[in-house]
């Protein structure tokens, strides 16, 4: 097929005319960044906005002042310990795990007052630990200090 414009000379209607030639394509590609930027600075005026929204949460420990002596005479708290291995020994006394809560409740019930201080071993499992406690919670004693040891 041919154009009016591929055609040189004069044409039907006697109106000169001259090859037009075409424009060379490149290959050069060009890539606008205008909008890759502004999508740039919304998210970056988005995270400022938000980020002055966000507050950390704190929770102050209080802890109670430690003094020299004992708040009760070590014979009158019921000691446990646990120890890397997973034994248990009650007033130096080695426990199986099953007869943990009849002894405290044996010792519970001679002195109510009583403590329960439970030291457990850093390298001891925690269900051996929690196992204990709960325990120490079904014969009757609810004032339970842990403290752990290496």
């Amino acid at each position: 097929m041919e154009m009016w414009f591929d055609r040189v000379g004069v044409d039907d209607r006697g109106v000169h005319r001259k090859r037009v030639s075409r424009q060379k394509e490149d290959n050069d590609v060009e890539i606008n960044l205008t909008p890759m930027l502004d999508v740039v600075m919304i998210m970056l005026i988005f995270f400022i906005v938000a980020g002055t929204f966000i507050t950390e949460v704190v929770i102050e420990v209080g802890r109670n002042q430690t003094t020299n002596q004992a708040s009760s005479s070590p014979s009158e708290n019921i000691s446990i310990l646990i120890t890397a291995s997973n034994e248990i020994w009650i007033h130096g006394r080695r426990i199986d795990a099953r007869s943990v809560r009849a002894n405290i409740s044996r010792l519970h019930a001679e002195k109510p007052e009583a403590k329960v201080m439970l030291r457990a071993h850093n390298h001891s499992q925690t269900r051996t630990v929690a196992a204990v406690i709960d325990n120490c919670r079904e014969a009757g004693a609810s004032n339970i200090a842990l403290s752990t040891s290496k």
